[in-house]
């Protein structure tokens, strides 16, 4: 008999728990996504495939850092 809060909170354990897990799955796919790629990043890329030639890159290069 004293035990009865127990059974009590129990089922506001659960709901708080299965609340809890919702939004922290929520929030958890958000985070994943992708950020998005600097222009650095893509002229380095497309260097890297061939697409644009070395002093294409450098020139480029210069322009976004300066």
């Amino acid at each position: 008999m004293g035990f009865g809060w127990v059974y009590m909170l129990l089922p506001l354990a659960l709901l708080a728990g299965l609340v809890f897990a919702f939004v922290r799955l929520y929030d958890g796919n958000r985070s994943r996504e992708p950020s998005p790629r600097t222009a650095r990043e893509i002229l380095d890329e497309r260097f890297s495939k061939g697409e644009i030639s070395r002093e294409d890159y450098e020139m480029r290069r210069k322009a976004l850092s300066g």
